[in-house]
């Protein structure tokens, strides 16, 4: 297994010192998009050798003995305290942004299909391009977000909680400064992490309003994100490959982690590949009930949630749940 060997390079050398304790990972180049989460616990490698088979059945991943925080830097995340010392908490719990529309022939248009003006077009052409570039099919309608998201607003009262579905999940609700009054933020759409040009990295909302008429904004872009000014305790990116960047010597993934965490925000989750719509629906419910009834902190609220989806005989292989990863602030 590809996990077994990457955790014989990495940490069995020092299995011994690990324990059960938080594990916190500063990684370089291409360990930075590593799921070490996933990754085998290293005192089970003499027992994983002896099949294929064995390997399989006796599997266990780092995950069930140990919290993991990601940090860009040890500068980074100094520096982060030291604003954070100076930010009021946020007095409201959730919002929450999920299912844009994203194409004129989506089925939430009533009558006519609306035409779209050609040089009003040019964004998403761009984001035509980008799809391109990543290989990506395009920018489908997430349905498994729109389930994700209600879910998580049951768990908290309607007065401690904002939200934006459909045309109203767009550029507008995503630089509100109502934002600045919520604890955790969601984003549950598309994403883009350009690893050659950062800047060009964004949140995908919605593309066209009620009319059928192109938004302009239609995404969030690291540039907006760093012009934010949030409280929030935790961002989760629910989107395909938010927490991967350009790999800057000595700082880092640049991307839109840092964004958010220059914007006010103490932790962000993000993902590391492209999702599973129907996984991520179970997981983010979890995760969120794990916070906001249990009172767990956000690390020890997700390593709960993807443990769960481990257990299940469906959603055990790390590609359901492994993707998200905490940075930033832990305590």
């Amino acid at each position: 297994m590809a996990a077994t060997e990457l955790s014989r390079l990495i940490l069995a050398p020092v299995s011994g010192e690990l324990g059960k304790k938080r594990l916190v990972i500063v990684a370089d180049g291409a360990l930075q998009e590593i799921p070490f989460t996933a990754l085998s616990e290293p005192n089970q490698i003499s027992r994983l050798e002896k099949s294929s088979q064995t390997a399989k059945s006796n599997y266990q991943p780092l995950l069930v003995n140990h919290e993991i925080v990601n940090l860009p830097s040890i500068t980074a995340i100094a520096t982060h305290r030291q604003d954070l010392n100076k930010r009021q908490p946020a007095p409201k719990t959730l919002a929450v942004l999920a299912d844009p529309v994203f194409a004129a022939d989506d089925k939430r248009f009533t009558g006519k299909e609306p035409s779209l003006a050609p040089e009003l077009n040019l964004e998403q052409s761009s984001l035509k391009q980008s799809a391109i570039n990543l290989n990506r099919a395009g920018w489908e309608r997430l349905p498994g977000t729109r389930t994700e998201a209600e879910r998580i607003l049951r768990l908290v009262p309607s007065s401690e909680s904002l939200y934006a579905f459909d045309f109203d999940a767009n550029y507008n609700f995503a630089t509100s400064s109502k934002l600045k009054q919520y604890r955790f933020i969601l984003f549950a759409t598309h994403g883009l992490a350009d690893p050659i040009n950062p800047e060009l990295s964004k949140i995908v909302l919605s593309q066209i309003n009620k009319q059928g008429k192109p938004n302009n904004p239609s995404t969030l872009r690291l540039g907006d994100i760093f012009n934010l000014d949030l409280g929030a305790d935790l961002v989760v990116l629910s989107a395909c490959e938010t927490g991967l960047g350009k790999d800057v010597q000595g700082e880092g993934l640049v991307g839109l982690t840092r964004g958010f965490m220059y914007a006010g925000t103490k932790s962000t989750v993000v993902s590391l590949w492209q999702i599973n719509d129907t996984a991520t629906s179970e997981l983010m419910p979890q995760f969120y009930t794990a916070m906001l009834q249990q009172k767990a902190s956000p690390i020890t609220a997700l390593r709960q949630a993807q443990l769960k989806l481990w257990q299940q005989e469906n959603w055990r292989n790390p590609y359901y749940w492994a993707a998200f990863t905490l940075q930033g602030e832990w305590r």
